[in-house]
């Protein structure tokens, strides 16, 4: 019993330097994280890919034979554009410097809308190198959420507009309600025929465990200082005239919404569409909420002819701790800010 006591110890001290080595290994690199960029940017050639599958597909359709010869004039023509390449770069010509560049953004929003930390890095990047002949794409796909996050989300849109930037969004799936009012920026909408449009309307709903608390005895005091501070609860007792307040608040929002939807389109009916109501996307198309109707794809493969088309993405970087650590937590984060931001502020 003796040798199984001390053997044990033996192992509580090895397993207790093991985690302090651990520690102070993961103490140190993120020290050295924090010096560095939190995120980097991707920028990758859509034009490229879709011509190597072109060619793929071709090579796949030829035989045995036919796929040696086909390599092999591949293989000199790759030759003499290298060579090519070459000779102009030594004279400072670039292929590209003159053909038109079509950025391709994505955006798939959540409720919180925390994806436009990236959207404004990508953003930034754009309105960097881009020349008068570009233009950009947007796939967006969002149902909407907190009002504060898709205003940010829809200004940050506008910087590009503000820049004078072509800007068209594709929505393939959904944009609705705070999604919408991101893709009212651009100058073009285009909707899959079945995607989700429209929903200019504002909610918000709070629980309310009151007369629950008062059945248990337990008392709930809360404290303002403000008249309006706050107009419904979760735990104490709500008034009618919070109760007016937020409603008032609500219809106040709304008509911001509003307004800001006809000041970005202007000849639609805004009243017949800002009911609250989603259509699909040949609908949209006939109450104006849209201007095409067709896919994201088809809509790039359109913009190849004559242009490059490259799609930029902000990737955030996470730290060793994080990595461990961040998963739990930010879910925990999401779950209690859903609740907190059903019961304080208004969605979209």
């Amino acid at each position: 019993m003796e040798i199984l006591s001390q053997y044990g110890l033996f192992l509580a001290k090895i397993a207790t330097v093991v985690v302090a080595i651990v520690l102070i290994a993961t103490f140190i690199v993120n020290l050295t994280q924090r010096k560095k960029q939190r995120g980097e940017l991707r920028i990758t050639n859509l034009s490229e890919q879709y011509k190597e599958m072109q060619e793929d597909m071709s090579v796949a359709l030829l035989d045995g034979p036919q796929q040696k010869l086909w390599h092999k004039a591949q293989k000199k023509k790759h030759k003499l554009e290298a060579k090519a390449a070459k000779t102009n770069a030594k004279r400072g010509i670039t292929e590209s410097a003159d053909k038109p560049r079509v950025w391709v953004l994505d955006f798939k929003g959540s409720m919180d809308a925390h994806e436009v930390s990236a959207l404004r890095e990508e953003v930034t990047a754009v309105l960097a190198v881009f020349k008068p002949q570009d233009q950009v794409v947007v796939r967006l796909e969002s149902p909407g959420g907190v009002v504060h996050g898709y205003g940010l989300a829809a200004s940050q849109l506008q910087r590009l507009r503000d820049k004078q930037i072509p800007i068209t969004i594709a929505v393939d799936k959904v944009a609705a309600s705070g999604g919408y009012m991101m893709a009212c920026v651009g100058d073009k909408i285009v909707s899959a025929p079945f995607a989700i449009i429209g929903s200019i309307g504002v909610v918000a709903q709070i629980p309310n465990f009151n007369r629950f608390l008062k059945n248990k005895e337990i008392d709930i005091e809360l404290h303002t200082a403000g008249q309006y501070k706050r107009t419904l609860t979760l735990l104490g007792e709500n008034t009618e005239e919070g109760r007016q307040k937020f409603r008032e608040d609500l219809n106040e929002t709304h008509l911001l919404f509003k307004e800001f939807v006809h000041k970005m389109r202007p000849t639609l009916d805004i009243e017949q569409v800002a009911t609250g109501e989603h259509w699909y996307g040949s609908q949209a198309l006939e109450k104006g909420l849209v201007d095409e109707v067709g896919t994201s794809d088809d809509l790039l493969l359109r913009l190849m002819e004559g242009r490059e088309v490259l799609n930029v993405r902000y990737l955030q970087r996470k730290r060793l701790l994080d990595r461990f650590t961040g998963s739990a937590a930010e879910s925990a984060d999401r779950l209690l800010m859903r609740w907190w931001q059903r019961g304080q502020k208004p969605m979209m």
